[in-house]
């Protein structure tokens, strides 16, 4: 009878970095007496990431404290949880890759697939989807955190506020938009959209609008599109302008009048002597005052003297 091939490949990189990850803890959370580091290793395995195949090895550590309540609990390296999730032989920078691409560029899974082959990384179209799955994971479980505290600055304030600001990424010619709450700062999610309709705001941020919280006000800068966009979300809300973008504007006819006065004064005055400084010319009236005190009297001579004074 033939052997099936195995579903998942068992993938080796003999070259790969090694990087062994210990327990961040040092001392036992409830006894407080110094945890011991164990031999064994409580996982080690290859990791694919955008950098290179890493073979990754956590070690564990284990309180012996025979009073303890928790003696013999196992403390985990929680840091190998920074470089890929659980059971997972990619790093998160795939996963941020997959879901850029994904969402953002709109390519296929397949599409995918050949980019991360040509760049190195070992990885099925079909594995492509499931990564892609895990990243959305993620976003999740953020989006239950940025909940929470909604809820919390509804609870302390009686509202959120909502603002959006716009932020063009260095070499980037699209914007990215920035959703999130005044009162807490809380940024809750981004979008980059190259010159978007205000319908294109408005899909994104109905989501939100959705979740039933009650809107205090909206804030935003003069942009038309923004500004219908909240409008159209949160209706019932007071409507602001962001005012340091309102006094920056006001601003700029100043600043532009100001560098043409001082152009101006370049030219008028520029032939002038510079200004002495405070300090030369105390020095120059010290040198001064030295000078006068050193030099001869100048006397008249008396008239008795006979010297051929005319009379």
């Amino acid at each position: 009878m033939t052997a099936l091939p195995r579903h998942r490949p068992e993938r080796r990189f003999p070259e790969a970095e090694r990087r062994i990850i210990p327990c961040e803890l040092t001392n036992c959370p409830h006894c407080g007496e110094k945890l011991r580091a164990r031999k064994q290793w409580h996982m080690y395995k290859y990791v694919q990431t955008l950098q290179g195949p890493l073979y990754v090895i956590g070690k564990s550590k284990k309180c012996v404290n025979v009073e303890c309540t928790h003696a013999g609990q196992y403390y985990y390296a929680g840091g190998v949880l920074m470089i890929s999730l659980p059971y997972s032989t990619y790093g998160l920078d795939v996963l941020a890759r997959i879901g850029w691409r994904h969402e953002h560029d709109h390519r296929q899974f397949v599409e995918i697939q050949h980019e991360l082959n040509e760049s190195g990384i070992l990885v099925s179209e079909w594995n492509v989807g499931q990564l892609y799955r895990q990243f959305l994971a993620l976003l999740g479980g953020k989006r239950e955190e940025t909940q929470r505290e909604l809820e919390a600055t509804v609870e302390k304030h009686g509202g959120l506020i909502w603002a959006i600001d716009a932020l063009q990424p260095e070499g980037c010619g699209s914007l990215l938009y920035v959703l999130y709450e005044v009162l807490n700062g809380t940024p809750v999610t981004a979008i980059q959209l190259e010159h978007p309709t205000s319908q294109e705001l408005c899909d994104w941020l109905r989501p939100y609008a959705d979740m039933g919280f009650p809107v205090l006000a909206t804030v935003s800068d003069g942009e038309d599109a923004i500004v219908e966009a909240l409008k159209s979300c949160w209706g019932q809300a007071p409507h602001q302008r962001c005012q340091s973008h309102f006094l920056g504007n006001l601003a700029e006819p100043v600043l532009e009048y100001d560098t043409h006065l001082r152009e101006q004064m370049r030219e008028d005055l520029g032939g002038l002597p510079p200004v002495a400084k405070q300090e030369d010319c105390a020095q120059a009236a010290a040198d001064q005052a030295a000078a006068a005190e050193t030099a001869p009297l100048f006397c008249l001579p008396p008239a008795n003297l006979g010297l051929g004074m005319p009379s």
